[in-house]
């Protein structure tokens, strides 16, 4: 059964409002054993359909997952991609920027991990990070080395989500297809998973102090999200805003959203030519001896 996830999607312009955006949903699975089902078929089809990606060598893929902690991020790519081949799948988490990254633009750390033809790629965090947490704490770009900081506050986000937008059509055109998922958790439930990381000692070491200080900016991420998905989400390169307080739920719906990307893509195994079939048909003969 196909998933409709269309109404997750932000559509181009859209006059954004995150605080109408539901963050749960009904449930698209009967059961646990109903979820394991489905989710294993999603798996096994785009282990399918990544061994087509691979061999047709024509499109890359480019998945981004950005989130505000807690919301699910890692659970989701290691759930959905566990049936893909290790070799056409890379993964990359982007945390605070060395030293030698801001002396570059923002974009140039990220660029060298782009996925090549025939894989898909999955940015743990992303470039988005820079008009996210960098606009939230306004001090990150003051490090960045810019030679002539705006006065203007709205100037250099509007400035970013162009340079961003002009990237991904670059993308698009070569044939690389960008996906992007805000995994969309509400703030209470957010405090819940906060308080099982504290009371289960096996997820101790996944809380920090800083979890805790970031929440307290909860209110101004929402508005940077609101702003960078609405001016950046495109028909061509889309964001899908994942209701996320159901883990189960949220790894189907991006499951599903993988599989309508590769599925609408035009892939075929390469076909062999006359006097390759030929070269085939002898070494079978020497084989079959």
């Amino acid at each position: 059964m196909k998933i409709a996830v269309d109404r997750f999607r932000i559509r181009e312009d859209e006059k954004l409002d995150l605080g109408k955006r539901p963050t749960s949903v009904d449930p698209v699975y009967e059961s646990k054993d109903d979820y394991k089902k489905t989710l294993k078929q999603h798996v096994e089809r785009l282990s399918d359909l990544q061994r087509m990606l691979y061999a047709s060598n024509r499109y890359a893929v480019l998945l981004i997952f950005q989130a505000m902690d807690a919301a699910g991020k890692d659970g989701a790519i290691q759930h959905v991609m566990s049936g893909v081949n290790p070799q056409g799948c890379q993964v990359f988490s982007f945390k605070h920027p060395s030293p030698t990254e801001l002396q570059h633009d923002f974009l140039w750390r990220t660029t060298r991990d782009l996925p090549e033809r025939g894989k898909i790629g999955i940015f743990n965090r992303s470039y988005y990070e820079e008009v996210l947490i960098v606009r939230v704490h306004k001090e990150i770009l003051a490090s960045e080395g810019l030679p002539d900081l705006p006065r203007d506050g709205d100037k250099i986000w509007k400035e970013r989500y162009q340079a961003i937008g002009n990237l991904e059509r670059h993308l698009h055109c070569n044939g690389t297809r960008v996906v992007k998922f805000f995994l969309h958790l509400s703030k209470e439930e957010q405090r819940k998973r906060f308080l099982a990381r504290i009371d289960e000692p096996e997820k101790n070491w996944k809380f920090s102090t800083a979890d805790l200080q970031e929440r307290a900016y909860w209110d101004k991420y929402m508005e940077a999200y609101e702003d960078a998905l609405r001016h950046t989400s495109t028909e061509d390169s889309p964001w899908y805003a994942i209701p996320a307080d159901d883990k189960k739920n949220a790894r189907l719906f991006v499951s599903q959203v993988i599989l309508d990307t590769l599925e609408g893509l035009k892939m075929s195994y390469p076909k062999v030519d006359d006097k390759r079939r030929r070269e085939l048909l002898e070494l079978r003969k020497q084989l079959a001896k």
